[in-house]
């Protein structure tokens, strides 16, 4: 007996030792997919436990939070543009949280938690931009566009790609904030005329930035950040800007799943990612939007905001589920039916 105690001995040691799993949190992730992972494998290292993530379009996730809305399979949702958030919040799929922590975020980002009833926060900000690959673009024989009138131009048929609204978070937000920017008639008008230049529709709005640095895309319409991403990954073709009309921006988000298994491990999360070391994460891992969180110096690897004109997006009404519904449709029904 003396001898099989013994020899156990340093099996049990070791398991002892050994970082232990047995807690968990689960964790839709719709922003860039270097920063979920960084994330989730810092936070484990971090604390011990264990976060098991998938990576889905704000789109994807909201559909996915109603069909599981009985029975939720997860337990947060981080990053990813508002909207989706917001029209979650108002079927009730998110649980209220309001942190502690308020003094340390953005007027931005605090508005999203009072617009939500506390169901929301806002995680990050970056605004819609127009990215292109200049040597595709000079071996087209094209100009250099500067503006959405531009991108209308029947010289860029077939040269233009963007995501799907009615998957992609970021894409709604092109859509809805054109809307908002044109007058909902102007801007169906406009969007029919552009849809002739569209190659195609991706899933994901993280696709177009990708696309274009690799050449197969001339022209995106995307995040800026996203552009700007690759660019400083060596790809210096790629150029971007902010449409001289104007444009819109999302303030991505963050919230906590109603009937979630793992609540105390998800607020765990939770305050971690709003909180310096996982709000700096972002920049680490590529991925340039604009932290909520202000008691630290945001790298200067993210693009400034400064000088691009925002238009006054109207979160409330364009996140709430009936008027995001309303516009897809229509976007669907008048424009992408349409031949190309």
């Amino acid at each position: 007996m003396k001898k099989t105690i013994t020899a156990l001995a340093p099996l049990v040691l070791g398991l002892m030792a050994a970082p232990s799993f047995a807690q968990q949190v689960n964790a839709y992730c719709s922003t860039n997919q270097s920063w979920c992972e960084m994330a989730a494998t810092e936070f484990t290292k971090a604390t011990g436990v264990k976060v098991v993530q998938t990576h889905l379009g704000t789109g994807e996730a909201l559909a996915r939070l109603k069909a599981e809305s009985s029975n939720p399979k997860t337990d947060i949702w981080w990053g990813g543009t508002g909207d989706p958030f917001l029209a979650a919040a108002e079927q009730g799929l998110l649980e209220p949280y309001r942190p502690a922590y308020l003094k340390d975020l953005y007027d931005w980002s605090v508005r999203q938690y009072d617009m939500s009833g506390n169901m929301v926060g806002g995680f990050y900000t970056s605004f819609i931009g127009i990215g292109y690959n200049e040597e595709v673009l000079t071996k087209a024989k094209l100009p250099v566009p500067k503006c959405w009138a531009d991108l209308a131009d029947p010289k860029y048929k077939g040269h233009v790609e963007m995501a799907n609204p009615g998957s992609s978070g970021g894409a709604y937000t092109i859509v809805a904030g054109l809307v908002q920017q044109m007058g909902e008639d102007k801007a169906f008008d406009y969007m029919k005329k552009l849809h002739k230049n569209i190659t195609q529709y991706t899933k994901s709005s993280q696709a177009q930035a990708k696309n274009v640095a690799r050449g197969e895309a001339t022209i995106g319409i995307s995040f800026l950040f996203g552009f700007e991403e690759e660019r400083q990954a060596g790809f210096k073709a790629v150029k971007s800007f902010a449409p001289c009309e104007g444009t819109s921006y999302e303030v991505g988000g963050i919230a906590l799943i109603k009937g979630s298994r793992n609540g105390d491990n998800a607020k765990k999360f939770y305050d971690w990612l709003m909180g310096p070391v996982g709000q700096g994460i972002g920049a680490k891992a590529n991925s340039l939007q604009n932290p909520a969180n202000k008691t630290f110096k945001q790298d200067a690897k993210i693009p400034t905001m400064d000088g691009v004109k925002l238009i006054n997006y109207d979160f409330k009404k364009y996140g709430a589920s009936t008027e995001r519904k309303r516009i897809l449709e229509k976007w669907e029904k008048e424009v992408n039916s349409l031949p190309r």
